[in-house]
Parts: structure tokens; sequence; C-alpha cells
């Protein structure tokens, strides 16, 4: 079992940054997947970015790569979003995610086991 509670959301600015935070519960964090999703009003949730627990390599969604960077910090059972150059469409709930076993498939929402409650970004034009 693993409990997520996410931070770091608000207001800012077209072009600004935001840092979100995802703080994680459970003995083996360290060895789960790691992702953050994000859902808009009236679309579907998308996965923005994943990373591994073993090599640490990395997968970002095309519309937020050189603006989002994932990270973590297995010691502290935490994980980053770095939010650069928001825009107006970056605007969403975002929720931190995790699973322990991925098949290699395109990642999407429904290969996620556990959720957090989610933290609101607003992007200002």
């Amino acid at each position: 079992q693993v409990q997520l509670v996410e931070s770091g959301g608000g207001l800012v600015q077209a072009g600004g940054s935001l840092r979100l935070s995802c703080a994680a519960s459970g003995r083996t964090f360290s060895k789960y997947f790691m992702g953050w999703s994000r859902q808009a009003p009236g679309k579907e949730r998308e996965v923005v970015a994943v990373i591994s627990w073993s090599d640490y390599s990395t997968y970002y969604a095309d519309s937020v790569k050189g603006r989002f960077t994932i990270s973590r910090d297995n010691a502290k059972n935490m994980v980053y979003l770095q939010m650069n150059n928001l825009k107006p469409e970056d605007t969403a709930a975002y929720y931190c995610a995790a699973v322990d076993v991925w098949s290699g498939s395109r990642w999407s929402p429904d290969l996620f086991a556990y959720w957090g409650q989610g933290t609101q970004v607003t992007v200002s034009s």
C-alpha cells in the first residue's frame, strides 16, 4: 500500500514556474514507478510524467517535454514535478500516482494503482 499527498499547486502567470511535491508513505516506495497526471475540466485525465524506481528513467507527454521535470528522492519518500514556462493550457488538477509493476505499454492513467487527492494548478494569461 502507498498513500500519496500532493502539495505546491497554486495560481501563476503564464511563463511562470511551480514545483509540485508528492509525499508518499509505504515501506516499498523505492520500488514503485511514480507519475504525475492532470485533468482539466471537461477533459480526460492524462499522464504527463513518470519516473522509474530502478534507473530513474523518465517519460514525458509531448505537451510538457522541455518544460516539466520529474524527480524523486527515495530517502525522503518524495516525488517532485518542476514546471517551467507554464501555459494557460497547463491549468488542471494535478495528481501524484504510483504503481509497482509496469508492462512496458504506453503510460496511461489506468496503469496506476494508487492516487493522491490532487492539487490545483491555474495558469493565467
